[in-house]
């Protein structure tokens, strides 16, 4: 396979027209990918496009950027459906502004059918509930916050 600059041009063309993030080809002796990452400007974000001629290597973490401590952060154990109350016509576990003792059920998450109760791991005032009820959350997601 011969890489050349305008194949690596066509290639990045076809990314950007068609909303994809990553082109990888390969072959015996080389690989080339194409990665199109946001880059954050001071007040917008811009797409890059990256060219990788050699062997393909580890993927590099970006940063996450610094928040501002909103308290103790309760995260998700598990990918599922992120309930607040125990039924639909329950009143939720917990509201923005509620003092929570250690241990308290907090939220419900759903995964494989089997519903995961979540308790507070500090006492403390919920100060922000991140998620919104029937949502889908990823493992280590922040649920909500107690100060």
């Amino acid at each position: 396979m011969e890489f050349d600059l305008e194949y690596i041009q066509k290639l990045a063309n076809i990314l950007k027209d068609n909303n994809l993030t990553e082109i990888t080809l390969e072959d015996v002796d080389r690989a080339i990918v194409l990665k199109k990452e946001a880059v954050v400007t001071s007040a917008q974000s811009v797409p890059a496009v990256q060219v990788q001629t050699t062997q393909p290597e580890q993927k590099a973490t970006a940063e996450e950027p610094k928040t501002e401590k909103k308290g103790h952060a309760i995260v998700s154990p598990m990918v599922g459906t992120f309930y607040r109350a125990p039924g639909k016509d329950e009143p939720p576990f917990v509201e923005v502004g509620d003092i929570v003792k250690d241990d308290q059920t907090v939220c419900i998450i759903e995964a494989m059918k089997l519903m995961n109760e979540i308790e507070a791991e500090v006492s403390g005032k919920v100060t922000e509930i991140c998620v919104k009820d029937g949502e889908t959350v990823e493992f280590g997601q922040v649920l909500m916050y107690i100060e």
